[in-house]
């Protein structure tokens, strides 16, 4: 007996959300070539592995997620691409949403993490728009670094620079710890001008200057042994990373929020280990609810003072994040945003005979 087919995610119809396809799957193997130069560059060649999920069953689209963990170059690093649409439930204010979500954590604590979005949006009602996003950040700050990456993004958003750069300054701001995530940061929230040619040039524009940017600060770094001093920095660093994700972040608890699916590359963007007890000093500082919801996080964490955060870990940090906001659905205010705020769980499960989005 032969063995079944694969099953595959139903594309989204509309020629908009299928260019859009095609410019995230285009910027994600530009991402996965540089990366790929990189770790050879550093001696340690080496692919992406290839991990495919799906939405409903394939039913309301799915992804491709490029991912590499624990290797000599990379601490981690995900590429992941989703394509989720709703053609057969009109009921849906969301019609698809298209996206690019990208996080590199690298192995040596002096090559910076950098984290970029790009996803277009079409909602039912007929308004449709694009997200950008860019951050850069290194447990060692290198002014060089920061500079070329700021001045890349600068270059490729033209006249959305000041709006991209102050939305971005917010929304990665930790205002318990009273500083930012990282050294430069970039935030385009639901952003149309009106001129749908020109706004994809936007996109593929600045997630192509991104790419490049970062991987060339990366193949700069010099490769030689990180210090212990080093090593425990960047743990410390990952600490902060994996605290802005998992309370902060929107776009990381909204994806929760709507779907199960996709635990794992969601949470894509943690970090390999993170220091318990950096972790735990930062509960005091917490606003309420919020700090239930860190100690909660601890607690589904491994035992031990630097555990690991694998599958089955960020499964259950997935399951700690949406049991906390069905207790404490207000505490969604306290998450991070720019200067617009997306409906993005009420476009995935209101209904427009209620009002949608």
């Amino acid at each position: 007996m032969s063995p079944s087919p694969p099953v595959l995610p139903v594309r989204p119809g509309g020629a908009r959300a299928q260019t859009a396809r095609v410019l995230v799957d285009a910027l994600q193997a530009r991402f996965a070539d540089g990366l790929r130069g990189v770790a050879a560059a550093w001696g340690h060649p080496g692919g992406l592995e290839a991990v495919d999920w799906l939405r409903d069953a394939g039913r309301h689209g799915g992804g491709r997620r490029l991912q590499t963990l624990d290797t000599p170059a990379f601490d981690r690093a995900s590429l992941n691409v989703s394509g989720v649409h709703y053609d057969d439930l009109p009921d849906k204010p969301l019609a698809s949403a298209t996206a690019l979500s990208c996080i590199v954590h690298p192995r040596h604590p002096r090559a910076p993490s950098m984290h970029m979005h790009i996803s277009w949006t079409a909602l039912r009602s007929g308004r449709a728009y694009w997200r950008v996003m860019a951050d850069l950040n290194p447990s060692h700050p290198e002014p060089t670094h920061t500079e070329r990456f700021r001045a890349a993004m600068e270059r490729a958003a033209g006249p959305t620079w000041a709006e991209g750069r102050d939305q971005g300054d917010r929304y990665f701001t930790i205002p318990a710890l009273q500083r930012t995530r990282g050294v430069a940061h970039f935030y385009l929230e639901g952003f149309d001008s009106g001129d749908w040619a020109a706004d994809h040039d936007l996109a593929r524009r600045f997630g192509e200057a991104v790419i490049d940017a970062y991987c060339g600060i990366l193949q700069s770094v010099p490769h030689r042994p990180p210090t212990p001093a080093e090593r425990d920095a960047q743990r410390r660093y990952h600490s902060l990373y994996f605290l802005q994700v998992l309370t902060l972040d929107r776009g990381t608890t909204s994806g929760l929020l709507v779907h199960g699916d996709n635990d794992v590359g969601i949470l894509g963007s943690l970090p390999s280990t993170v220091d318990r007890s950096v972790l735990d000093g930062w509960i005091s500082v917490q606003t309420p609810p919020q700090d239930d919801l860190l100690r909660a996080l601890l607690d589904a964490l491994e035992p031990g003072p630097q555990p690991t955060v694998d599958g089955p870990t960020k499964r259950r940090l997935a399951q700690v994040v949406r049991d906390h906001y069905a207790a404490h659905p207000a505490a969604l205010a306290l998450q991070a945003r720019g200067h617009v705020v997306p409906p993005t769980v009420a476009n995935h499960t209101g209904s427009t005979a209620g009002g949608g989005a």
